[in-house]
């Protein structure tokens, strides 16, 4: 069994796609398949079940990939401190956020890093905080910046950033608009408009609303912060936010404050308690560059 090899399973898991998976890793489709097939013939056991569409990891595949994501980031990280003992900076950072996090100009500090660091190739995904958070655990992501949702996975470490309270979000004309604040309770008929499950707001509401007695459960679920704002804004419902999230359209929305039950909003940076020596740089760049703004 090669890295190579398990490099090759683990794109086509993630992509569920074998000509995908190629174009990424810049090889044939014939040639990914036939790196597949070897791997398979040596574990004897299938790793996917193939369609016309997509393709399915097997029970076989399920437990191969979280050792898979793991001896990978292993070999990387030898590479790199071999590299990093050398004086050079070198190999992969991936970095992962939860869109519309505020605080951190991430766009500017990928920048810089890459401008420093020729040699790093640089990867961006955006998930929710509960993801990412188990994809630096797991070694898929470097860095992460997250909302804190509970237990952090054995493995990694946050780095808080800033914190703030979570407010209603609502139409001038929704009869909140006219409140001093909002109970939970009177949350529990509205209908509600959130981010998906796994994102910060979602987790964050879930708990408070269980802890109050009720469930949580959002009639329109988005994966951005600007459909959230035009749903609010032709007042199909109302959201449970970050008070930042006020200001992105104070003419046109109303930000009402809860009155107790919330948890706060805590965005911080994830890290694996070893960072490699890009993720390492990249820290040391982002909380500078922090202080210098402060």
């Amino acid at each position: 069994m090669e890295l190579r090899q398990l490099e090759h399973f683990v794109t086509v898991a993630e992509e569920r796609h074998f000509t995908r998976a190629a174009e990424l890793l810049q090889i044939s489709q014939s040639g990914l398949s036939a790196s597949i097939r070897s791997l398979e013939t040596e574990l004897g056991t299938s790793l996917f079940t193939r369609s016309t569409r997509r393709v399915e990891l097997t029970a076989a595949g399920q437990a191969l990939l979280a050792d898979s994501l793991r001896t990978l980031a292993a070999a990387a990280a030898a590479q790199n401190a071999v590299a990093a003992v050398r004086g050079l900076l070198r190999g992969r950072l991936t970095v992962g956020a939860e869109p519309c996090l505020g605080y951190v100009d991430l766009p500017a500090e990928l920048a810089r890093f890459r401008t420093r660091n020729q040699g790093v190739e640089v990867r961006l995904r955006f998930a929710g905080s509960v993801d990412l958070i188990e994809d630096v655990a797991t070694g898929r992501t470097d860095v992460a910046l997250v909302v804190e949702t509970g237990d952090t996975p054995p493995g990694v470490k946050l780095r808080r950033l800033s914190t703030q309270k979570l407010i209603v979000l609502c139409h001038p004309k929704h009869p909140f608009a006219q409140l001093r604040e909002v109970d939970l309770d009177n949350l529990r008929s509205e209908t509600l408009i959130g981010f998906q499950a796994g994102w910060g707001a979602h987790v964050l509401s879930q708990r408070a609303f269980a802890a109050a007695g009720f469930d949580y459960r959002a009639a329109m679920e988005v994966n951005d912060v600007h459909p959230l704002l035009d749903l609010v804004g032709y007042n199909l419902g109302v959201a449970i936010v970050p008070e930042s999230f006020a200001s992105k359209r104070p003419e046109q929305l109303c930000a009402v404050p809860l009155h107790e039950g919330m948890p706060e909003w805590t965005v911080a940076v994830a890290v694996a308690e070893e960072p490699n020596p890009a993720a390492t740089d990249f820290l040391e760049q982002l909380f500078d560059n922090i202080v210098l703004a402060a």
